[in-house]
């Protein structure tokens, strides 16, 4: 144990700051265990658990087990059946009425995050999201402890009114318990879960994600108000979405051409369509990418990249339903020699 950590103990004792006084404790018991001396180091952390110590008001993100997200400013748009769901919650939480713990469920880049980042928002609450590296320990029964501690932070927020807790990727620590191939600590630590949630702030709002809900613990499920289906989308919902995200980037990129009815068959060509964090990453590597003073470069890559069928045929481009202008963005070659070719092969025909 170093100087420092004795100044920051005495420190952070004297201002009330407990979610600083334990972290600065997690830190020395560490510190021990890191050096051999894993008796002491548990020692300390036996202290910590069964301790009575005070409860500060926490006023900021002090502590080792969240991190303080921004809000989003990119659009998020979502199908109406998600859209309504959101704005309920909104609703409730507006209401006042106890109805305050949330599951947003759906494959990975369904918006599960970005819609938890726009909620915050719309609510204008601060939003801060769990650091569970920090919660999970390898130390038999720490992990439930850890989470103990985390909920005890999170009644302590200064304004609940005015927080959003997200449990981001849920199911990093709350596996089915009744799981043989679950690890008995993760079952234990499901438990404390459960016990934190039933003891938590109804002021404060707290959103879980996951990916993996066939596998959740039932029990937990039901500890949530609202559980909301991500994976609601139909296929021109995510050819609305990847218009969305198209006309966002083309704000913000110069000298690239507009050409929507080119962008949607493009998108319509892919099967399947791609999730909107998926879209959205390959719609923007595909501006980034093409070549300055092409405005529509980024169409062919589009088009490359992400079709199954794609192809440089003429005549296979324009059995796909693209005219001979798109044909012409999409393989570089001039609209006359695509039309004199395709007449070509009719005649031959």
């Amino acid at each position: 144990m170093k100087k420092i950590n004795v100044i920051n103990l005495i420190k952070y004792y004297t201002e009330g700051n407990d979610s600083g006084f334990r972290s600065e404790a997690y830190q020395i018991a560490k510190e021990f265990d890191d050096s051999g001396d894993y008796q002491l180091s548990e020692y300390i952390m036996a202290l910590l658990s069964n301790a009575n110590t005070f409860i500060p008001q926490i006023n900021d993100n002090e502590s080792a087990f969240f991190n303080k997200v921004d809000y989003s400013k990119e659009p998020l748009p979502l199908p109406e059946a998600i859209q309504d769901d959101i704005l309920g919650i909104a609703n409730a939480v507006g209401h006042n009425a106890g109805i305050n713990k949330f599951l947003f469920q759906g494959l990975p880049g369904t918006g599960k995050t970005e819609t938890v980042r726009q909620l915050a928002r719309i609510l204008d609450r601060d939003l801060f999201a769990v650091d569970f590296s920090a919660v999970i320990d390898s130390k038999l029964g720490q992990t439930q402890k850890n989470i103990a501690s985390l909920f005890k932070e999170i009644n302590s927020f200064a304004h609940p009114d005015k927080t959003i807790v997200l449990f981001d990727e849920i199911d990093a620590i709350a596996l089915d318990r009744t799981n043989s191939n679950d690890l008995r600590e993760m079952g234990r630590a499901t438990s404390a879960m459960l016990k934190g949630f039933d003891s938590l702030d109804e002021r404060v709002v707290l959103i879980a994600t996951t990916n993996l809900f066939d596998h959740f613990d039932k029990a937990l499920i039901r500890r949530f108000d609202k559980v909301v289906d991500f994976n609601r989308y139909t296929k021109q919902d995510l050819i609305e979405v990847a218009e969305c995200l198209l006309n966002n980037f083309l704000t913000r990129f110069k000298g690239i051409g507009r050409n929507i009815n080119l962008f949607r068959k493009i998108i319509s060509k892919m099967d399947p369509i791609l999730f909107p964090g998926d879209l959205k990453n390959e719609i923007k590597t595909a501006i980034a990418f093409s070549k300055p003073g092409e405005q529509y470069d980024y169409l062919r890559r589009l088009y490359f990249e992400i079709c199954a069928d794609a192809t440089s045929d003429f005549k296979m481009l324009q059995s796909q339903g693209f005219t001979v202008r798109e044909i012409e963005i999409l393989t570089g070659v001039s609209k006359s020699q695509v039309a004199r070719e395709l007449k070509g092969d009719e005649s031959d025909e």
